[in-house]
């Protein structure tokens, strides 16, 4: 199984994304999508869009994406959201949700920073992909491309736009 996973387009969808994307079986976005039309042009590309609101995120945006989701991938559970924090520094009550829950994989954005830290505590990997958009004080733009396998992340791709 193989995701492309991207955060904070802030309304801008890189040409260069579809190229990237193509061939992925689900595309994630964690969030700060901007105009709802990203969410089309993302479906465009793979079968399958997850998507959550960020905290920019209003209107049709935010009617058609939840804050959270959770959900199994090929055995993996995962949890996908906007601002979570990241191991050693989660969000409040997102260490018991990711306890209880059993998460294998947690993805966020918000920080524009790239990040792909294990959690030996919790037994999971987390990932914010940086930032995809134009705004933002981030130097590098980016995207993953993250392959699962067996029920556990088996490579991940950084691609700089």
């Amino acid at each position: 199984m193989t995701i492309g996973i991207l955060s904070d387009t802030h309304s801008f969808l890189d040409p260069a994304i579809e190229r990237h994307f193509a061939g992925c079986d689900e595309i994630w976005h964690a969030g700060d999508i901007g105009h709802a039309e990203i969410l089309d042009r993302l479906a465009e590309i793979a079968p399958v869009v997850r998507a959550v609101r960020g905290n920019i995120d209003h209107g049709e945006t935010a009617r058609r994406c939840p804050e959270l989701l959770i959900f199994e991938v090929d055995g993996l559970r995962v949890l996908l959201t906007h601002i979570g924090g990241y191991p050693g520094r989660y969000s409040r009550g997102m260490k018991t949700l990711l306890r209880e829950n059993r998460i294998g994989l947690m993805v966020d954005g918000h920080s524009h920073i790239l990040k792909v830290i294990p959690d030996p505590e919790l037994n999971l990997l987390h990932i914010n992909p940086g930032a995809a958009g134009h705004q933002g004080w981030q130097k590098q733009r980016t995207i993953l491309r993250l392959t699962i396998t067996d029920a556990r992340p088996a490579s991940l791709d950084v691609i700089h736009l």
